[in-house]
Parts: structure tokens; C-alpha cells; sequence
């Protein structure tokens, strides 16, 4: 006689293979979801996504799990294409004024828009030596770092978990900290922009985390250089407000230009 055990495992074999499905088609499932669509607990569903992340199918996050999706750490993301990356940058430093409040995201393309606000890059005709009253709210920690110490700069560090690969915090600390700002003008990064227009991301937590900054904002900002045209990643990133910017190194392949401004996104070349 097979052991007790044994019984359930084509059962939980069959959820796997749902839950697996969904993410296919979804990007993400809820363990609420999950535990209704199979008549089981939530804690069986949790057991489910526990067993998936161990083998490296998904990714947990708060209430269910998302696809996996294996985002270079932040080292690495800084040396792709740096030269765009630090136009964007300028061209986004050029945007803020004295006695603005600035949500600034995690991200190398966001970190190079810090070192151009720190004076470690020019951003031309409106050099200056110091701030005056300018505040930074960021859940970065190299961009609260770099921008610490400099002259006429407060920054705010929005609390959490800190995530290794971003070196950034995200969750619901985060949100909870952003929810006490009032912000003239904020700068958000991006996994990828596709063909459709849609501006995308690698997970559901930071992405939930972007989209309250730009709805936070008077003026928002996504910032994103020419490598992420065009790339696929499984998130999201929405609402995005009509009227939002996009910065970028290089135009975009015109079906997106057109499929950007569709939805109401203006695209902005970094010079």
C-alpha cells in the first residue's frame, strides 16, 4: 500500500501546472485567486508557490507571485550603455528648479540623473554650484548617497526591505513613506518599452512602487535609454497619467513613437 503521502501529489502536480499557466498568460497570480479557482486553502496555495519558487519557476511577492524575471543587478545595468544614460540624465537634471520636491526611483538610469543633480556631470547652461531648498524622496541607497552631501540638498530615504540586486527598498513601507510627500516632479525607470507602447517592468512590487510616483507627481517623468526598446519584461507599469514624459537617449522605432503618444506619453530625446 503507497504511503498516505503519496496520494495528493498528482493533485498538487495539476495546481503547478495551472498556477504555471496563469503566469504564462498573466504575469502574476494571487494566492485569493488560486485557493478559490482550486476549492483549497490559501495556506495549500502558499505551500504551491513556496514549492514553484524553489525550483525556480516564479517569484513570491506580497499576496501571490509573478513570473521570474532575472533583472541584472544594478552594477551590471550601469555600465550598459552609459554614454545614454547619462544624456538622459542631464536632460532630466535641466527639468528640476530650487525648492522642488523630486521623487527619484531606483535604477541606473535614475542614478545617473542623481550625478548629474550632484555636479558629477554637466548638464550645461544651468551649472551651478549649489541648490537651494531642493528636496529628494527616494527608496534608492546609492542615490541617497550620492545626493547627501550635497549643497542645498534634503533627502528622504523611503523605508522597507532593502533589495540586493536594485540596492533599493520596496513594499509597503515605501508606499506608506511616499503616501506623506507632496512632489512637483518625479523620475521613474522601466524594464522595457514594447512595440504596442506599453511601458513595462520585472516585478510587481517596485512597479506598483513607480506608478505611485508618477500619480504623486505635478510632472512625471519615465526615464528609460534605446536598450530598452523594444524589450519584453512581464509587469506592467500602470496607471501611467496622459501626459507623462518619456526620456529617452534616442527616438524611438516610429510604430512606437505613434503607439506612445496614443496613450498619451510624450517622448522627450535627451540631447
Amino acid at each position: 500500500m503507497a504511503p498516505r503521502s503519496m496520494a495528493p501529489r498528482p493533485i498538487a502536480a495539476r495546481r503547478h501546472d495551472e498556477i504555471l499557466r496563469r503566469l504564462s498568460a498573466d504575469g502574476h497570480v494571487s494566492v485569493e485567486e488560486m485557493a478559490l479557482r482550486f476549492a483549497v486553502s490559501r495556506e495549500t496555495v502558499r505551500r504551491d508557490l513556496k514549492a514553484l519558487a524553489g525550483r525556480g519557476h516564479l517569484a513570491i511577492v506580497h499576496g501571490g507571485a509573478t513570473r521570474r524575471a532575472d533583472e541584472p543587478a544594478l552594477a551590471d545595468r550601469q555600465g550598459d550603455n552609459p554614454e545614454g544614460k547619462a544624456a538622459i540624465g542631464r536632460a532630466g537634471a535641466r527639468l528640476v528648479e530650487d525648492g522642488m520636491v523630486v521623487l527619484l526611483d531606483s535604477g541606473a538610469t535614475t542614478l545617473a540623473l542623481a550625478h548629474a543633480l550632484a555636479g558629477l556631470a554637466p548638464v550645461g547652461p544651468r551649472d551651478k554650484p549649489a541648490w537651494t531648498g531642493l528636496t529628494i524622496c527616494t527608496n534608492s541607497l546609492p542615490v541617497g548617497l550620492c545626493l547627501c552631501r550635497v549643497p542645498g540638498i534634503r533627502v528622504h530615504i523611503l523605508g522597507g526591505e532593502v533589495s540586493v540586486g536594485d540596492e533599493a527598498a520596496f513594499g509597503t513601507e515605501a508606499l506608506a513613506a511616499l503616501s506623506r510627500f507632496r512632489a512637483d516632479i518625479a523620475f521613474v525607470g522601466a524594464g522595457g518599452i514594447s512595440a504596442a507602447g506599453e511601458v513595462t517592468d520585472f516585478a510587481l512590487i517596485p512597479s506598483d512602487l513607480r506608478a505611485r510616483m508618477l500619480a504623486s507627481a505635478e510632472r512625471a517623468y519615465i526615464v528609460a535609454d534605446r536598450t530598452k526598446f523594444d524589450r519584453l519584461t512581464p509587469i506592467r507599469l500602470q496607471p501611467i497619467p496622459r501626459g507623462t514624459g518619456l526620456i529617452v537617449d534616442a527616438a524611438p522605432p516610429p510604430p512606437m513613437a505613434a503607439a506612445l503618444a496614443e496613450r498619451g506619453i510624450e517622448v522627450l530625446i535627451a540631447r
